[in-house]
């Protein structure tokens, strides 16, 4: 049953017509959400925490698209769709995430440059508001008001070529980042469309699997040879686990490799697990302890230290030790061994592909 304060706040999100009312809703939504963690199963959490972050968004474009009008820039030219990457594609968003976005927009029939500078300037807007709102710009300007993350069908299709044709390690990390897109607001054809060419350049560049075996291991398990956690050992965070790069990526990572592999379009992690037991690639008992697992790690990911930076929402995902109960503990070694045992899984897998 869902409950009715998160609903009235959702339907009030959908009608906000100012950017400082948005920010005071997505602040009571964060206070609400932050007191129901405990008392939720982790599942039904993450699913209408992250419905939440996707009424902001869309609202926040709602509201970039009539600042537009109002300075006389008009509607959109054309179709597009936003994008979001990264937690947001997987809609796995903690209570604080950053942005990770991106615009495909439908070949303009004339003036191309025209199009490309109306949503260039709707970009702006859209991660301007989404920042007044609380939402940190992601680190690696993986963002839709970067002219590179902002293109149209044409050009991503052109863009995807080159990174397949390419592999470095920074056109590999940016392939995966796609893989993980999906649409928040517009046109979700045109996601659609953007996934063919990233699958049909996945199937003509079979070399590629290599390259995203690398980035997919390059995150270790937190959990040393002897089964003790591994505990950050310098800085502020001494003593604490690091929950988002030792225990989660490394399985987001993993499953999403596995999912590439297989042509499968679910972004979602647990989406990808059931879909890889449904074609064969796990067997039922594995989809059901790596679901498990990957729960446990949800829930500790949300569980990590909460930060407020400048009015923004922010998070380390760094996890104290002293949070941990004796039966957590327990719990998380024995994911993290299934953790190990998923990236051995699928380093033999792949290596399997290329030979």
């Amino acid at each position: 049953m869902d409950d009715p304060v998160r609903m009235q706040l959702l339907k009030q999100i959908n009608s906000v017509d100012h950017i400082e009312g948005l920010r005071s809703l997505r602040d009571q939504v964060h206070e609400h959400m932050e007191a129901l963690l405990p008392t939720r199963p982790v599942e039904q959490f993450n699913e209408q925490l992250n419905e939440v972050h996707d009424a902001v968004i869309q609202r926040a474009v709602v509201l970039a698209e009539a600042q537009m009008a109002r300075l006389g820039k008009g509607s959109p030219p054309v179709p597009y769709a936003y994008l979001l990457f990264g937690s947001g594609g997987r809609k796995e968003q903690t209570l604080s995430s950053d942005q990770d976005s991106g615009i495909v927009y439908e070949d303009p029939v004339s003036d191309p440059a025209e199009t490309q500078q109306y949503f260039t300037e709707l970009s702006d807007c859209i991660v301007s508001i989404l920042q007044t709102t609380g939402y940190p710009l992601c680190e690696g300007n993986v963002l839709s008001s970067n002219p590179d993350w902002c293109l149209s069908l044409t050009e991503w299709s052109g863009k995807l070529d080159r990174w397949f044709e390419e592999p470095a390690w920074e056109s590999v990390r940016y392939l995966l980042i796609i893989a993980d897109c999906r649409c928040v607001y517009g046109d979700s054809r045109l996601v659609d469309e953007l996934k063919d060419f990233f699958f049909t350049d996945m199937l003509n560049h079979p070399i590629i699997l290599k390259r995203m075996l690398d980035n997919t291991l390059r995150h270790k398990v937190l959990l040393g040879f002897f089964g003790q956690l591994l505990k950050e050992q310098y800085g502020e965070d001494t003593g604490s686990l690091d929950i988002k790069y030792g225990a989660y990526i490394p399985m987001v990572n993993s499953i999403r490799l596995l999912s590439v592999q297989n042509g499968i379009r679910e972004t979602a992690t647990l989406d990808r697990i059931n879909r890889l037991v449904k074609i064969g690639q796990l067997t039922e008992a594995e989809g059901k302890v790596y679901a498990r697992a990957f729960r446990l790690f949800l829930r500790l990911r949300l569980m990590t230290t909460e930060q407020r930076d400048g009015g923004l929402y922010a998070n380390n995902g760094k996890l104290s030790s002293r949070k941990l109960t004796k039966e957590l503990t327990g719990e998380l070694k024995s994911s993290l061994r299934l953790g190990k045992k998923l990236q051995r899984a699928v380093f033999k897998q792949t290596m399997g592909r290329l030979k």
